[in-house]
């Protein structure tokens, strides 16, 4: 069970103006708990904060902000069944799939220690033509200042860990705007941020509403704001968040190509968990399964029968693989987009079966690409199936979308994996895997409207610093 209630941070320290924000068990539709609903006054407060503890937290020695991650590590791995419990029930996400999130949630904190003391730059010679002779330069990264966060409800934990982590590895206070329907995640990560020596006013965890949470976009004491969520809500707040830099990670409906030549149950295997594991609530989940003519009949058989066993409701079952959406409104969405494509002309294989806010894991082929199950992002427990003919032709038909975050291709030709790498317009392409496969270290981010900037620690660090150059002169006399 979560405990009755939780508090807000506001500027390091836990407070709990009100209890006005309802936290919802999404398998049950219960009352989980309350936490505190942030207006404009405590964002405010939290933005001042910030901006008065920037100079502490840029003075903060290296080794002071790596054991402030390390110890958060630690905690973090000391209160892991708490926070899969918190996430089972907040998100409503299978209690097996929460482990692995917390497991990531440790792993990015460490990885940002590590890398906090790497903040390297470089000796620069300048003396490239007589006029710069006895010139010499270098530069240093420098944190850019406070920082403005909104993290999505799919990953309460690591996500908002990508910005957490790497805002106190280079050294940058920060405020948080987490999801409000999951909100108990990021507080408990400020939780245990509360327990170190931070500069006062570095961190502020503001759980607040949509249309309550303006300053974090428009304030412009925030030097960056860095959003994970709809590309519909990423590209308005860019359009108003003026001079600050922006990044986004954004939606996508992620494609996966099968050749003739893919060990076909491996990719099964790999493609029912990329498709359906966080009941399809994933930017990179696998939407698209283009599959060789030639294998298309064994592999869709393959993978009617592994979707066929998995099972689906309540999150806190070992066994269960899908849970619920995290709302019903959601699951009706998904539903209506599914009747739509059959309506024009898709054929169901399994799946589309409703009840509240669980979705059956869905499969459908002949998919038409103006039906919104295709060329939009899904986001819930649907994959289409299609044959490919040539393998050029099924890297343009990934390339027909407007997102691009990342692709999987099964083959065992290395140049067509290179000619993949080269030619799809996304930000990653797994080799002999799924999109949905992610290690949070590595760069991480797409194209088109599937965002701007990459994630992953030292790629988050250098968006959250920026270069200061000195160029030192030797007079003639002394060289």
């Amino acid at each position: 069970m979560l405990a009755e209630s939780y508090p807000l941070y506001l500027g390091g320290r836990a407070h709990c103006p009100n209890l006005d924000l309802e936290v919802y068990d999404k398998y049950t539709g219960e009352l989980a708990t309350r936490v505190p609903l942030a207006g404009p006054d405590l964002i405010e407060a939290g933005i001042a904060a910030a901006h008065a503890s920037r100079a502490a937290m840029a003075s903060l020695p290296a080794w002071k902000r790596k054991e402030v991650l390390l110890h958060c590590a630690r905690r973090f791995a000391e209160r892991r069944d708490e926070l899969a419990l918190a996430l089972c029930i907040e998100a409503g996400k299978p209690i097996r799939d929460a482990r692995g999130e917390v497991s990531r949630l440790i792993d990015t904190f460490q990885v940002a220690a590590e890398e906090s003391v790497r903040m390297v730059g470089e000796v620069l010679p300048l003396d490239i033509s007589a006029r710069a002779e006895g010139y010499s330069g270098m530069w240093k990264r420098v944190p850019l200042g406070p920082l403005s966060f909104i993290s999505p409800f799919n990953f309460p934990l690591n996500l908002a860990a990508h910005k957490i982590a790497p805002a106190i590895a280079v050294g940058c206070p920060f405020v948080l705007k987490p999801a409000s329907m999951t909100p108990v995640g990021a507080l408990l990560i400020g939780s245990v941020l509360a327990e170190t020596d931070l500069p006062e006013g570095s961190f502020s965890i503001l759980p607040a509403r949509r249309d309550g949470a303006d300053l974090f976009t428009t304030d412009e004491r925030l030097k960056l704001l860095s959003f994970t969520g709809s590309p519909e809500v990423g590209w308005a707040l860019k359009a108003r968040a003026g001079k600050k830099k922006v990044v986004l990670e954004l939606g996508g409906n992620a494609a996966c190509i099968v050749d003739a030549d893919a060990d076909l149950d491996d990719a099964v295997a790999r493609i029912v968990v990329g498709a359906f594991y966080q009941s399809g609530q994933s930017c990179i989940g696998v939407q698209r399964i283009l599959v060789h003519q030639s294998v298309y009949p064994a592999f869709k058989d393959c993978l009617l029968a592994a979707t066929a066993v998995l099972e689906t409701g309540d999150p806190r079952q070992e066994t269960t693989f899908v849970g619920p959406m995290i709302s019903e409104a959601e699951a009706v969405r998904v539903q209506r987009w599914v009747d739509e494509a059959c309506a024009l002309g898709a054929r169901l294989l399994c799946g589309g079966q409703r009840e509240g806010a669980l979705l059956s894991p869905t499969l459908l082929e002949d998919v038409p690409r103006s039906a919104a199950v295709y060329c939009r992002e899904v986001f819930g427990p649907v994959a289409l199936l299609s044959p490919f003919a040539d393998f050029d032709d099924a890297l343009d038909e990934v390339n027909d979308s407007d997102f691009g975050l990342q692709a999987g291709v099964f083959t065992r030709d290395l140049y067509k994996a290179r000619r993949a790498w080269d030619r799809l317009e996304v930000g990653g392409v797994v080799i002999g895997d799924i999109p949905s496969w992610r290690v949070d270290h590595m760069p991480y981010g797409g194209v088109k409207d599937s965002g701007l900037g990459r994630e992953g620690l030292r790629y988050a660090m250098e968006d959250m610093s920026e270069i200061r150059l000195m160029v030192v002169r030797t007079p003639p006399a002394e060289r």
